[in-house]
């Protein structure tokens, strides 16, 4: 295999399929398989569960397969100097030159690389733009913890009119209804890694469209020169529908801006743990944090509220992260009592929603 390429694009190209190389015991798993054929270099990369191709267009001058150090091939790259960079495979080594700078190293026995399933054929478009926001509202709220798996996955499940996206650690929920996008069939549903789909919303600038294609244990996402194919989490997703109250008898309306001002400086003081107390009334709003022995933080906002007046408790980080997603001039804090779950949405919208599990205080 031997090849030129501008630095940049090289770098670009590694660092995409790099990022799903993986960091377990399998020799393989370390590497990103390179496959030149003519022009067009496919580079791959993978942890099993994971997998990221990018095809970039080169000046080839002998096609090959071979199986190099991501790290260290792409650490090497991104320090030659801007230009052309030249490729070569001998036997067990890749030579990598560009100016008065040459480097050697040795390649992963291609055997050792795990070989990628194939999927169907037919696939569904999405426009990357719409399902650019439904991740980032919702995917943050999926768990991190790998001893509940089935709640570090986001739910894709088909609606009357489109697609919704769920996601829950069990201290709050996001739920983002996309119309008009029917990538599933009637009441089918898929659980897809957040991992993967934080991966795929990084690669999302690549295109305009998102291809989908469903297989029955693995999904692929292809934008433009990209590809992402993931395993689904096997499992049931727990019964959202009914964490969701069907009517909150006290609503706060607020402007989104300054709501978010007004937490960042009251988080402030809420340390190890210390909850952001929420007291409303008709004259608006006070954020209050107490942390013992270390002070206290006060805050009042104009709003609109209708209802009784109410004190409730929340992690200012989780309340922070809803209110960050809800982009809008003006959202709307929806509460029960001060123990019953308590939903962020924006003024006006019912495709999102944002429910948050209030804080016990003594």
């Amino acid at each position: 295999m031997k090849f030129r390429c501008e630095r940049d694009v090289l770098v670009e190209a590694l660092g995409i399929s790099g990022r799903a190389v993986g960091r377990g015991s399998l020799p393989g798993l370390s590497g990103v398989r390179a496959e030149l054929e003519g022009d067009q270099l496919t580079l791959t990369g993978s942890d099993l569960d994971l997998t990221i191709t990018m095809v970039v267009t080169v000046a080839g001058e002998a096609d090959g397969v071979a199986v190099i150090p991501a790290r260290l091939a792409s650490d090497i790259v991104k320090a030659l100097e801007p230009g052309a960079v030249s490729l070569s495979v001998e036997a067990d080594e890749l030579s990598i030159s560009a100016g008065r700078s040459n480097f050697s190293i040795r390649l992963i026995a291609a055997d050792d690389f795990p070989q990628v399933s194939g999927l169907p054929e037919e696939s569904v478009s999405l426009p990357c733009d719409q399902l650019t926001e439904a991740l980032r509202q919702v995917v943050p709220a999926a768990s991190s913890d790998d001893s509940r798996p089935i709640l570090t996955g986001v739910l894709l499940a088909a609606e009357a009119d489109g697609l919704r996206l769920v996601a829950t650690d069990s201290y709050r929920l996001s739920m983002r209804d996309v119309p008009g996008a029917s990538i599933l069939a009637e009441g089918q549903s898929v659980l897809i890694p957040s991992r993967a789909l934080n991966e795929l919303n990084r690669i999302l600038g690549q295109g305009d469209n998102v291809e989908l294609r469903l297989g029955d244990r693995e999904a692929s996402f292809e934008v433009g020169p990209v590809k992402l194919v993931t395993r689904l989490i096997e499992g049931d997703f727990p019964n959202y529908r009914g964490l969701i109250p069907d009517s909150h008898p006290n609503v706060l309306t607020v402007n989104r801006d300054e709501l978010l001002d007004a937490l960042r400086r009251v988080k402030l003081l809420a340390r190890e743990g210390t909850p952001v107390q929420l007291e409303m009334s008709d004259e608006g709003l006070e954020l209050v944090a107490v942390t013992q022995d270390v002070g206290t933080a006060r805050e009042q906002l104009e709003g609109s509220y209708d209802g009784s007046p109410l004190t409730v408790a929340f992690n200012p980080q989780y309340l922070l992260e809803g209110v960050e997603v809800a982009k809008a001039e003006q959202i709307t804090l929806s509460t029960i009592d001060e123990l019953k779950p308590a939903l962020v949405r924006i003024a006006g919208v019912e495709d999102f929603l944002y429910l948050l599990m209030p804080v016990r205080v003594s």
